[in-house]
């Protein structure tokens, strides 16, 4: 038997950007409904040279080797192996699954609808018996997928514990994003429970206002993309305007995201595109794709704004810099404040007079509809960590149960999330905490524009050349540098929670 070659971190870098490519222009496809079956597994197996153990074992004594700049950009490319390890003993049950799940069909009213276009239904529907009616199909379809889901869980646990040689799965998930979770937990926690008398004043108001007096006591997650979307608001929020308000909000800033080097814009409607916008960045800076599926309402308008920051950042690093520090990062918490920050210009009030010929009655009426989401998904996202802990804390010995999930989202939002949901809402490696880390930043860095640029950042090239300075940098920082730079402590939720009016 001949020995296996390993290669040179520089020579794997550069066969792992051809393999990075395969595999986000087929997530691409499937994701815009051009597939309507996913093949990564025959990729994975095409590169299945780059994902061995003798590899990762070359990798790891190079990061032993290595100076400091040099042992970041080797540490991130062995995480990458053992990640694709994992992709390489995983992808064809993780494929098998996707399958099943995109030729899923639900009987409502007399149609045959699949899956995922179900769930782009439930945010236009305007009556709110319909809503309770296709969610309650919805969840119980997606629940039959649970325990495949929980299999693939186990697996890939088993799988990463003895690639990383760490058991302790948050202990590990610390290691990668070089933060206590659980301090970051507990500052969340105490931000929740400040900001608590804020929210229930606010959801009142547009719990009445979006979901009008028949709703429940306790409405349930069905109704929280049309609440998103601010569909009783959609007269002013308009399908068609989204994309020109946009990208005009964005060239005030002196982004021109239709003509921006490396973006590729998908914003076509097909049945089986999913209706969640995002970005895939197959080979930053220089192939960019920002898709989104317009429905109507001012939820395009943020999804837009959002997808554009990670679009904008991936596109606008440094070409010169190498493939991992232009791709490959520690988590997503660092591109998410870029997203978030953009985003943000959707609950400025000047904004909304701006663009939509309101009265400053009305922005600020429309205004804080926003600020209402942002609080729910806040407390949300507080509510999944604690869960996410809770589940990954006792994993080994009961092999990851629902317990909790649907009490601590549901006290946290007041709505009432079904317990069966509990591993289709769950992302992969803490994600929810790099939301939350780019949930304290953003606001962090709102107040230094407001200081640095003025009030009236959200419309000034000057912030426009400040983040162009942030995004060459790619994604070497994490959040926590860019929380140094701002002169903030990572763990200061006080700018936060001013947003939020706590």
């Amino acid at each position: 038997m001949s020995a296996v070659t390993v290669l040179t971190p520089a020579e794997y870098e550069e066969r792992f950007a051809r393999y990075r490519f395969e595999r986000a222009e087929e997530s691409r496809a499937v994701r815009v409904g051009e597939k309507e079956t996913s093949e990564q597994a025959a990729i994975v197996a095409r590169y299945r040279d780059l994902f061995t153990h003798p590899q990762l074992e070359a990798l790891r004594d190079a990061e032993d080797g290595a100076g400091a700049d040099e042992r970041e950009r080797v540490y991130r490319l062995r995480k990458t192996c053992e990640s694709g390890i994992h992709a390489a003993e995983l992808a064809a049950r993780e494929d098998e699954l996707e399958n099943r799940y995109l030729a899923a069909r639900i009987r409502w009213r007399g149609e045959e609808l699949p899956l995922r276009s179900a769930q782009a239904w439930l945010a236009v529907l305007a009556e709110y018996g319909a809503r309770e009616e296709l969610g309650a199909l919805h969840n119980a379809e997606n629940a039959t997928f649970n325990d495949e889901r929980r299999e693939l869980l186990a697996a890939g646990e088993e799988l990463e514990a003895e690639l990383s040689g760490v058991a302790d799965p948050v202990e590990r998930s610390e290691e990668d994003k070089g933060i206590s979770l659980r301090d970051l937990e507990r500052v969340l926690d105490a931000a929740s429970r400040a900001g608590t008398d804020a929210y229930d004043a606010l959801r009142e108001r547009w719990f009445e206002r979006l979901l009008g007096p028949e709703r429940d006591a306790v409405p349930t997650s069905s109704h929280m993309s049309y609440m998103r979307r601010l569909s009783p608001l959609e007269a002013t929020y308009t399908r068609e305007r989204s994309v020109p308000v946009c990208v005009e909000t964005l060239r005030c800033l002196g982004f021109d995201i239709e003509s921006e080097r490396g973006i590729r814009l998908d914003l076509d409607d097909r049945p089986q595109k999913s209706p969640r916008a995002c970005v895939i960045a197959s080979d930053p800076p220089s192939i960019v794709h920002l898709i989104t599926r317009a429905q109507g309402g001012l939820h395009d308008y943020q999804a837009f704004l959002h997808e554009a920051g990670h679009a904008l950042h991936y596109a606008g690093c440094d070409p010169g810099l190498p493939f991992t520090f232009r791709s490959l990062s520690r988590d997503h918490a660092l591109t998410e404040v870029y997203s978030y920050i953009l985003e943000a210009i959707s609950r400025e009030p000047a904004w909304h007079a701006e663009h939509f010929g309101l009265s400053d009655e009305q922005a600020a009426q429309n205004a804080e509809a926003t600020d209402f989401l942002e609080s729910l998904l806040f407390r949300r996202y507080t509510a999944k960590l604690q869960f996410e802990l809770d589940f990954w804390g006792r994993f080994a010995s009961d092999g990851g149960t629902r317990d909790g999930y649907s009490e601590r989202l549901t006290a946290a939002t007041g709505l009432h999330y079904p317990a069966g949901n509990y591993l289709s809402d769950m992302d992969a490696g803490f994600y929810s905490a790099d939301y939350l880390r780019a949930w304290i930043r953003s606001a962090q860095l709102r107040a230094h524009l407001v200081s640095e640029v003025g009030e009236d950042w959200w419309r000034r090239a000057e912030t426009g050349e400040r983040l162009r300075a942030l995004f060459r940098e790619g994604t070497r920082p994490s959040s926590e540098d860019i929380a140094a730079r701002l002169g903030c402590d990572p763990l200061d939720t006080g700018p936060l929670l001013r947003e939020l009016g706590a």
